[in-house]
């Protein structure tokens, strides 16, 4: 578990940088591989800390228990702060992309102020009205998905404090 911690410990620093300088609206190769090399280790650290849970279910010490409580926060707090960064960027990237339609947008309405022919004029505005119909409609649905997100998240948390609690009220049940 230490060691799969501090590879991500490692691997969250790279990816700390890679959120603060990225701007760009496409996908870059090495923020998906990170992104990928992240979630696996999450997953092997997940796995790792369901094994030390089952050595402590079939009678493990308190200091084991502890042990196994502190890895399971550390875990916790990785993949609370992985998915704020990956949000961040998400955002970043949304934003990007928003300017870039609106200069597409904004050149397309200039092309349309200078004239042309009156069919090719109402095709351009057709397509510049369906192009920012879809930009609202990405914007809908990433808002969509980062609510998503946050609830899925608020359930993790939800049943880790009912099992914190359900911990406690067995070893003190006057509590």
């Amino acid at each position: 578990a230490r060691k799969l911690e501090a590879q991500l410990d490692e691997q969250m620093s790279a990816y700390r940088k890679l959120v603060s300088t990225n701007v760009s609206t496409k996908g870059d190769a090495a923020e998906s591989d990170v992104e990928s090399w992240i979630e696996r280790l999450i997953n092997q650290l997940q796995q790792v800390n369901s094994q030390m849970q089952v050595l402590v279910s079939s009678g493990g010490s308190d200091m084991v228990s502890h042990t196994l409580t502190r890895h399971q926060e550390i875990l916790q707090d990785i993949t609370q702060e992985f998915y704020r960064l990956r949000s961040s960027l998400r955002a970043k990237k949304e934003h990007a992309s928003l300017l870039d339609n609106f200069k597409e947008f904004d050149r397309t309405r200039l092309d349309l102020e200078e004239g042309g022919e009156s069919e090719q004029h109402t095709l351009l505005k057709e397509h510049a009205s369906i192009s920012r119909n879809t930009g609202h409609v990405d914007n809908v649905i990433s808002q969509a998905q980062a609510t998503l997100g946050a609830l899925v998240f608020q359930r993790s948390t939800f049943g880790g404090i009912n099992s914190k609690l359900s911990n406690v009220s067995s070893r003190l049940p006057t509590v």
